[in-house]
């Protein structure tokens, strides 16, 4: 399944729903007023657009999150790396390390995560 577009405004949203799910809607609704000054109709809304794309369930006023954070920064990263590097993750890797320095220990970590795709 293909993970669903979440747009900037909502991915602030979602994570607020994340860090809290299973959540009410009307304490959705403080947490969104109280952190990104949204008003009560603009949590609905963006709840509502959710849903239809299928990105979170609302049922019974309770909102619960049908992707991970972890599947929405993927996609993300996939698009990215498509949209502006033609698909290659190495011209990807490349430009970002040009401009920020990776120190011992990121390096460690690409490489062992590197490894461990080569195992499977």
């Amino acid at each position: 399944m293909e993970t669903p577009k979440v747009f900037e405004s909502e991915y602030r949203f979602c994570l607020i729903l994340w860090e809290n799910e299973p959540v009410k809607s009307t304490e959705l609704v403080k947490l969104c007023q109280e952190e990104l000054g949204w008003k009560k109709a603009t949590t609905y809304t963006v709840i509502k657009r959710l849903a239809e794309r299928g990105v979170l369930k609302s049922e019974n006023a309770v909102v619960t999150s049908l992707v991970s954070k972890e599947d929405v920064q993927a996609a993300e990263i996939d698009e990215l790396v498509e949209k502006t590097f033609e698909g290659s993750l190495p011209a990807f890797i490349a430009a970002f390390t040009k401009h920020k320095k990776l120190s011992a220990k990121e390096m460690e970590e690409l490489r062992n995560l590197i490894d461990s795709y080569e195992e499977e």
